[in-house]
């Protein structure tokens, strides 16, 4: 039986097209870490992300962290220092996805961060560049206390103050 009903046609293009679109978003390259002119990946839904944090903290303590979303929970993570721990997700259809993390360590306080957002980490019109894997110092300096790292020679990492705000 022949596609000779234009509406079959239709739905049958309509289709195709859903599906290249949504096999495109995803990351199935080993791409490089997180290069300054990677802004093509935050145009795409659904786009591949690898968060690593990396404990810095002055006083060589373990670091606590506790990340979650609205729709994933990492529970409690400890850190030893100079250790890292990592998580991988996708950015949602309607790019809402955020990451908020709980921070504490001894004689450090407690503090949040959102490790990740897409106006910040993801916008390919945003202030800072896209990642895909976004690499992030913790407690370093009192100053900055989070840093997103850039592996690339050449580039100073993007330091942040906490948001300990609701």
């Amino acid at each position: 039986m022949a596609f000779t009903n234009k509406p079959h046609f239709i739905l049958l293009f309509m289709i195709s097209f859903i599906l290249i679109l949504f096999v495109s978003a995803l990351d199935l390259s080993n791409a490089p870490a997180e290069a300054p002119n990677s802004g093509d990946d935050g145009l795409l839904p659904l786009a591949g992300k690898h968060v690593v944090i990396h404990n810095k903290v002055k006083n060589r303590q373990i670091l606590n962290v506790h990340c979650r979303s609205s729709e994933d929970d990492f529970g409690m993570v400890h850190i030893p220092w100079n250790g890292t721990w990592d998580f991988r997700f996708h950015v949602n259809f309607s790019k809402t996805t955020k990451f908020r993390c709980h921070f504490t360590w001894y004689r450090g306080g407690s503090h949040y961060f959102y490790i990740f957002k897409v106006s910040r980490d993801d916008s390919p019109f945003g202030h800072f560049p896209v990642c895909k894997e976004c690499i992030w110092e913790v407690g370093k300096d009192d100053e900055n206390p989070i840093c997103r790292i850039v592996r690339e020679k050449g580039y100073l990492p993007w330091c942040f103050k906490w948001e300990d705000g609701p």
